[in-house]
């Protein structure tokens, strides 16, 4: 586990511009201001129609909590173990390629803000910079998340970087066998812009091109290929998350790669409840999509995710503010949270159960 001590700054009511911020939301309108369009667009676009990714923020919405009162709340806990991992809160940031689109810094300035909340990063192997940067950068626990290559091979070569550089899990990403129809980058004709590449494989196309199909043998291989923990992406049903389960997985997340793949699948919240009971206990689940209030992470943390991971508002507060943007999301997050654990009579995180959830 690892132990933290710097704290996290408090959410700074202005930046760099006159609208107050108040909401990870607040900053949207900021990034797309500074970032090119094309970037906009690959950031914050999805798969299709984008109904899916419509639905990821909009499910939360149906879901109604029941708080419980004259609970002793002097003593608000919000810190948690994920994965051996102490974190000083629920929420964790998601793999998301390509931060250098968003700062010069990228995803260094990323796991700088991590390490500012006290909690941890999935760095997405389509990253802006190495992953032996990343890690070399980091001040707490990382997470690597992975796509099979086109060979076992080349598979095999990113895990060992991967052990050699001390992440502590792998986050093995399985919902994207071939690209989902993003229109948005098609109509743009997207490309990554010079200075911005795939650095984990020396040329910026490769990874915009790769076909990552893999089977349910290719994950066994996988799990006992490594001594690293092996957490699984992309699942939405209870079969599939039962069967990783079964082969060892030592998490599932609950994601539907924030709507950017196939167009109509269950929103990531729809799917956790199903997900939850067909774990059964025999593994933490996590959950990403639609996150942008505190109130939205006690909601899935009661329907069973062991924690929540945060991705486009991480990105909007980088394009804004660097490292800062980044703690501050996080922050805002962390607050709304505190507060709504509070107001719902739930002071610790072991306080949060499936009582809290009234109907959706």
């Amino acid at each position: 586990m690892s132990n933290w001590t710097t704290q996290a700054p408090p959410p700074d009511p202005e930046v760099t511009n006159p609208d107050p911020i108040i909401t990870v939301d607040d900053y949207a309108p900021i990034a797309r201001r500074l970032l090119t369009p094309e970037a906009w667009d690959y950031y914050d676009g999805g798969g299709g129609d984008e109904i899916t990714l419509r639905a990821n923020c909009e499910a939360y919405r149906r879901i109604k909590l029941r708080p419980r009162v004259l609970v002793d709340i002097a003593n608000c806990d919000l810190s948690t173990v994920v994965s051996g991992s102490r974190v000083s809160m629920p929420i964790l940031i998601a793999p998301m390629a390509y931060h250098g689109l968003a700062h010069s810094e990228a995803e260094m300035a990323s796991v700088e803000g991590a390490r500012l909340a006290q909690t941890l990063m999935v760095s997405s192997i389509n990253s802006s910079r190495t992953l032996e940067q990343i890690a070399a950068y980091r001040h707490g626990p990382l997470w690597q998340q992975l796509y099979f290559g086109p060979d076992r091979a080349a598979t095999l070569n990113l895990v060992g970087r991967i052990e050699r550089a001390g992440y502590q899990a792998i986050v093995l990403t399985v919902d994207r066998p071939v690209f989902g129809m993003r229109a948005r980058d098609l109509r743009n004709r997207f490309k990554l812009p010079t200075g911005v590449r795939a650095a984990n494989f020396g040329d910026a196309d490769r990874s915009l091109d790769a076909i990552c199909a893999a089977t349910w043998e290719d994950l066994s291989w996988l799990i006992n290929s490594t001594t690293l923990p092996v957490m699984v992406k992309g699942i939405l049903t209870g079969e599939d998350a039962s069967r990783a389960a079964e082969m060892g997985a030592a998490a599932i997340m609950v994601s539907n790669h924030g709507g950017r793949q196939l167009d109509s699948v269950n929103a990531s919240i729809d799917s956790l409840k199903e997900v939850v009971l067909a774990v059964s206990g025999r593994c933490d689940v996590y959950c990403d999509g639609g996150i942008r209030r505190g109130t939205d992470v006690l909601k899935a943390l009661a329907i069973g995710a062991k924690a929540v991971l945060v991705g486009r508002p991480i990105l909007w507060g980088l394009a804004a503010e660097g490292a800062q943007g980044v703690a501050r999301v996080l922050e805002i997050l962390r607050q709304e949270l505190r507060q709504a654990m509070m107001l719902a009579g739930r002071p610790t995180i072991n306080d949060i159960d499936s009582s809290l959830i009234g109907g959706f």
